[in-house]
C-alpha cells in the first residue's frame, strides 16, 4: 500500500498543473445549463415525435354517445350529410385536449408545417383525422344549432362561433390544409401553384366559410373596424387577437384571390400596433382600453409571441407589392430585435418580457424560436444577427419536453391584468395546451434552419456563414473562404 501511495504522489508531482501555457482555456467546455450549439436534424425530430405521440393520445378523433359512450360513424364529407343526424347526445369524446379550442388550431398548422418539414405522414394524418371529424359532423350539427337545441359545447364553438377564439386558428389550419392539397393537385398536373383550383377539399370548405363569416362580418370591433372586447373593459383590444383573427383574413386572400382580405388583414396589423406598439422598448403592450388614460404597459412574452406569429403568417400571404407590406416587414424587423435583446442566456423569455425577476416561459419561447427561425429562412432579418438567437431558444424548448412528450413551464391561459402580480404568479401546467403546437412549429422551422443555412462553431459560439464551412477546425478566419 505504501509502495502503491508513493507511486501515484510522484505521478501527481509530474503532472503539470493546467495553465496558459499548456492548455487552450479558451477552448474548454463551458457548464451550460440546457444546452448549446448546433443541434441534429434528427434529434429536433426526436423532441417532435415525442410530443406528436402524447398530443395523440391526449386528443382522439371520435364522437360518441354521452350516454353509452359509443362511437359514432361520421361521414367524411359534407355531401353525405342529407344521410346522418346528429342529436344533443353525440359529443366529442374526451382527452386532454379539446379539438376544437384555438389552442388546438395552432398545433394543426404546427403539425402541417412539420409535414412540410419532414415529410412524415404521421403528422399529416393527425391533422386531416381531426378536420375530417370536425368538417363531418358541421353540417348535422348546424341544423340541430338552427332547431334550438343544445349540445356538447366544444362542438358549438364549431357551429356557432362567439369568438375569435372559436374560430380562427381552427379555420386558418383549414386553410393551409387546402392550399396544400391545391399545391399538390396543381403540382402532380404541372399547373402553376396560382392558378384557379375548382377541386377544393369539398368537407372543409363549408366549415372553413363559417368560420370566415364570423370574424369578417360578427365579431365586435371598435369604431375603425379594430377587433375587440367588451372584457375586462369596454373596448379592449388583446394583442391575443392579432393571431385569433388576423392570419385567417390573409389566408382567405390567399385561397380566393380577392384582394379584400388582404387589405383588411393589412389594415387590422397596422390598427393594432398604432395602439399596441411601444416603439422606446420594441415590444407590444398585452391590452389596451379605450377609455384607459395613460395606456399602461405590460408586455407579456406569449401575447407578444401573437403578434411576431400573426406578421410572419400574414407576410407568408401578402404579396410582395401590397403598399402595406413594407411597413408591416419593418414592425416585425423591430420586434425581433426586441426580443432578441431580451432573451435569457438560458435560451427563454421571461413571463412579463422586460422584467427579469418573472419566471422563464416555455411557450413564448417556442413562439419565438419559430417566428425568428421562419424570418431568417425568409430572408426578413439577418441569419447572423438572429440565428444564434433561435438556436439558443430551440435548446430551451427541447428542454421543456419530457420523456412523455409533455411541455412544462408553460403558462395556463391569461386574461389581462394592469399590474405585475397579475403576470408574475400565473400558474403553470403540463396540460396548458399552449406549448404543444408552438413547440412543433419551433421544432419544424429549426429543421429547415438547419438546411437552408449555414451554422457553424467558431471559437466555441455559434455563427451563421453566407456559404457551407468547409472546416472542423475550433478557429477559424472566414472572408468569403477559410484561412487558418
Amino acid at each position: 500500500m505504501a509502495v502503491a501511495l508513493t507511486m501515484t504522489t510522484a505521478a501527481m508531482a509530474q503532472t503539470p498543473p493546467v495553465n496558459d501555457n499548456n492548455t487552450p482555456l479558451h477552448l474548454m467546455k463551458p457548464a451550460y445549463k440546457l444546452g448549446y450549439g448546433i443541434p441534429k436534424t434528427e434529434d429536433v425530430k426526436q423532441v417532435m415525435d415525442r410530443v406528436l405521440r402524447y398530443i395523440g393520445g391526449e386528443t382522439p378523433a371520435v364522437l360518441i354517445d354521452k350516454r353509452t359512450g359509443q362511437e359514432v360513424a361520421v361521414p367524411k364529407s359534407s355531401g353525405k350529410a342529407a344521410t346522418w343526424t346528429a342529436n344533443e347526445h353525440m359529443q366529442l369524446k374526451q382527452g386532454g385536449f379539446r379539438l376544437t379550442s384555438y389552442e388546438w388550431g395552432v398545433t394543426y398548422s404546427a403539425v402541417l408545417a412539420a409535414y412540410e418539414a419532414t415529410g412524415d405522414e404521421a403528422y399529416r394524418d393527425y391533422v386531416s383525422k381531426r378536420h375530417q371529424l370536425l368538417a363531418g359532423i358541421f353540417p348535422a350539427f348546424k341544423k340541430l344549432h338552427e332547431q334550438g337545441k343544445s349540445f356538447d359545447g366544444n362542438i358549438r364553438r364549431v357551429v356557432a362561433p362567439h369568438a375569435l377564439d372559436d374560430a380562427g386558428a381552427v379555420c386558418c389550419s383549414m386553410i393551409k390544409a387546402m392550399l396544400m392539397e391545391r399545391g399538390k393537385r396543381k403540382e402532380a398536373r404541372g399547373e402553376r401553384p396560382d392558378q384557379q383550383d375548382n377541386s377544393l377539399t369539398s368537407h372543409l370548405l363549408p366549415l372553413t366559410s363559417n368560420y370566415a363569416d364570423y370574424i369578417m362580418n360578427k365579431e365586435y370591433r371598435l369604431s375603425d373596424g379594430t377587433f375587440a372586447r367588451l372584457r375586462p373593459q369596454k373596448n379592449t383590444v388583446w394583442l391575443d387577437d392579432m393571431f385569433m383573427g388576423i392570419p385567417t383574413v390573409a389566408y382567405m386572400g390567399r385561397l380566393t384571390g380577392d384582394a379584400k382580405y388582404y387589405d383588411e388583414a393589412a389594415r387590422q396589423v397596422l390598427q393594432f400596433a398604432r395602439r399596441m406598439w411601444v416603439p422606446e422598448k420594441k415590444l407590444f403592450r398585452h391590452g389596451w382600453v379605450e377609455s384607459m388614460e395613460p395606456h399602461m404597459a405590460f408586455h407579456w412574452g406569449r401575447a407578444n409571441g401573437w403578434a411576431i406569429l400573426t406578421m410572419c403568417e400574414v407576410l407568408d400571404v401578402l404579396p410582395a407589392d401590397h403598399p402595406k407590406h413594407g411597413e408591416i416587414l419593418k414592425l416585425l424587423q423591430q420586434h425581433a430585435e426586441g426580443l432578441a435583446a431580451l432573451q435569457h442566456h438560458d435560451g427563454y423569455w421571461h413571463q412579463l418580457l422586460d422584467r427579469n425577476d418573472t419566471f422563464l416561459e416555455a411557450s413564448a419561447t417556442a413562439i419565438y424560436a419559430y417566428c425568428l427561425a421562419h424570418a431568417v429562412n425568409k430572408g426578413w432579418i439577418s441569419a447572423k444577427a438572429f440565428g444564434p438567437v433561435a438556436l439558443m431558444a430551440w435548446h430551451a424548448v427541447a428542454a421543456s419536453v419530457n420523456d412523455r412528450g409533455q411541455v412544462e413551464n408553460v403558462c395556463v391561459g391569461t386574461g389581462m391584468g394592469f399590474d405585475a402580480s397579475f403576470y408574475a404568479y400565473r400558474p403553470v401546467h403540463v396540460m396548458a395546451a399552449h406549448g404543444y403546437g408552438p413547440v412543433i412549429w419551433a421544432g419544424a422551422e429549426i429543421i429547415n434552419l438547419l438546411r437552408r443555412q449555414h451554422p457553424k462553431l467558431n471559437d466555441s459560439a455559434v455563427q451563421f456563414y453566407d456559404n457551407e464551412v468547409p472546416t472542423d477546425k475550433p478557429i477559424f478566419n472566414y472572408d468569403g473562404s477559410i484561412r487558418f
